[in-house]
């Protein structure tokens, strides 16, 4: 597929708005219906073989939707987190097939939820980052783009994360 930087750039700035806009199901609607969203421990392995951090098809990610727009609270995301996430140093390669594009880019996602200082981590603002790769694919209408896979590689991958329940 050919496909621009500054197309991917804007799709980028799109599923981030969303992201911290918490428009979960207009963010879920980005993917196809086989979409991956993948945060490996271990960069160069494969998902089904070696355990990751979070390995989530299209239906895990409606799960996890459906759990968040749930009317009694789930105490990992409540209260909800605010995030900023931060897009940069987009570049996009020919991807595996004519269908579809490798879009790669740094992303920083800055998280803060709410709570009494005696809560861990509630009430202190993390920090992630990682390098980020979007498998893209045109979407049902020519001009739309859709995520085949998101795979994120934290750089702090290999430490403790305090609290990964929003997305990435």
């Amino acid at each position: 597929m050919k496909l621009t930087r500054a197309q991917a750039e804007d799709f980028l700035y799109l599923e981030a708005h969303l992201l911290d806009q918490r428009r979960y199901d207009d963010w879920l609607n980005l993917f196809t219906s086989d979409g991956v969203y993948w945060l490996p421990m271990e960069d160069g392995t494969d998902p089904e073989l070696v355990p990751s951090i979070l390995h989530d098809t299209r239906e895990m990610l409606e799960l996890r939707i459906r759990q968040y727009d749930h009317p009694s609270p789930r105490y990992a995301q409540f209260p909800p987190s605010r995030t900023i996430h931060a897009v940069t140093n987009v570049m996009v390669e020919p991807g595996a097939t004519d269908e579809d594009a490798l879009v790669r880019c740094t992303l920083m996602v800055t998280e803060l939820r709410e709570g009494d200082s005696q809560q861990l981590g509630l009430g202190e603002q993390q920090v992630y980052a990682g390098l980020c790769e979007f498998r893209l694919r045109r979407g049902e209408a020519p001009q739309e783009l859709a995520i085949a896979m998101k795979k994120i590689v934290l750089i702090n991958r290999d430490q403790p994360v305090m609290n990964l329940s929003f997305i990435m």
